[in-house]
C-alpha cells in the first residue's frame, strides 16, 4: 500500500455518489482527503441519479458535479432527458457534461442510438463551453470521429485503454486521457508502456471508485484515497518524481473543469 502523501491530489473520476459508499462514506472522504486528494470530480451515469449526485457534493468540500448520460444505461435514458440536461446544466452549472460516450463491448446496446445521445450531449458541451467526460469501451475510433464533428470541443476520455496512435488522435483534438487501477496491473503491457511515453500536459488520473480496484486491492471496493496509489504507479512507471506527477495532473485536472485554485 502506498504511504500517505504530503501532495495535492485530484481525483478525476469516480462515482462517489454510487449506493456502495452509503454505509461509510464519511470515512471514505476523509481516508481521501488523508491522503491528498482535496478535489473529486464526480461522473453521473442516468438522469434518475441525478439528484443524489448533487446532494453528495453539496455535503462535502472539494467534490464537483457532472450530469450526463452513460452508454451503458442505454436502457434507462429517454429523449426528454437530453431537455432536462439542458436545464440541469444552466441550473446546476456542472464542471462537465458525462459520463457520455460510446460503448461497443457490452452487448445489446443499440450502437446509433448510443451515437444520438453522444453527439447531442457533445453538441449541448459546444454550445454552454463545457468539457466532456468520455467513456470509450472497444470505440475509441468511433469516439473520435463524433469529436471531428464538433471542432473545439474539449474533454477527456477516463480510464483510456486504447492504442498509441488513438491516444496521439485524441490528445491533438484536446482531448486529455485518464488513467487509473487498470495501470497497476503488469499484465496490462500496454497501457503500462503507453503512460511511459505519453506528454505529462496530457494525463489525468483517476479512481472510477468504487469501479476497477488496483492490483493491490483486488476484489475490494475500490475509493478515491487510493489515487495515491495510481500516483506512485505512474510515477515509477515513468521513473519520475510523484510530486512532479501529482502537481502536472492536478493542474491539468484544474484546468479542464475550471476550478481554479486548489479546493480547501
Amino acid at each position: 500500500m502506498a504511504e500517505p502523501v504530503d501532495l495535492v491530489l485530484v481525483d478525476s473520476h469516480n462515482h462517489f455518489d454510487d449506493a456502495g459508499f452509503d454505509d461509510d462514506r464519511d470515512a471514505a472522504y476523509q481516508r481521501a482527503r488523508a491522503a491528498g486528494v482535496t478535489t473529486q470530480v464526480l461522473a453521473a451515469v442516468s438522469a434518475r441519479l441525478w439528484p443524489g449526485l448533487r446532494a453528495v457534493v453539496a455535503r462535502y468540500p472539494g467534490l464537483h458535479a457532472c450530469y450526463g448520460l452513460h452508454p451503458a444505461y442505454l436502457a434507462e435514458h429517454r429523449p426528454e432527458h437530453l431537455a432536462h440536461l439542458a436545464e440541469w446544466l444552466v441550473r446546476e452549472r456542472p464542471v462537465a457534461i458525462g459520463e457520455c460516450g460510446l460503448d461497443y463491448y457490452l452487448p445489446d446496446l443499440d450502437p446509433e442510438l448510443q451515437l444520438n445521445y453522444f453527439s447531442e450531449q457533445l453538441r449541448l458541451a459546444r454550445h454552454h463551453d463545457l468539457p466532456v467526460v468520455i467513456h470509450a469501451r472497444h470505440a475509441v475510433d468511433a469516439v473520435i470521429k463524433q469529436i471531428r464533428r464538433f471542432p473545439g470541443v474539449r474533454g477527456v476520455v477516463h480510464s483510456f485503454s486504447g492504442s498509441e496512435d488513438q491516444a496521439r488522435r485524441l490528445l491533438d483534438l484536446g482531448i486529455l486521457l485518464s488513467f487509473g487501477g487498470p495501470v497497476t496491473y503488469e499484465r496490462a503491457r500496454r497501457l503500462r508502456a503507453l503512460i511511459q511515453t505519453l506528454p505529462l500536459e496530457g494525463l489525468l488520473l483517476e479512481t472510477d471508485a468504487p469501479d476497477q480496484p488496483l492490483v493491490d486491492h483486488r476484489g475490494e471496493r475500490n475509493e478515491p484515497a487510493r489515487i495515491a496509489e495510481v500516483l506512485a504507479c505512474v510515477a515509477r512507471l515513468r521513473a519520475a518524481d510523484p510530486a512532479e506527477i501529482a502537481a502536472a495532473t492536478t493542474t491539468n485536472a484544474r484546468r479542464l473543469f475550471g476550478l481554479g485554485d486548489y479546493d480547501d
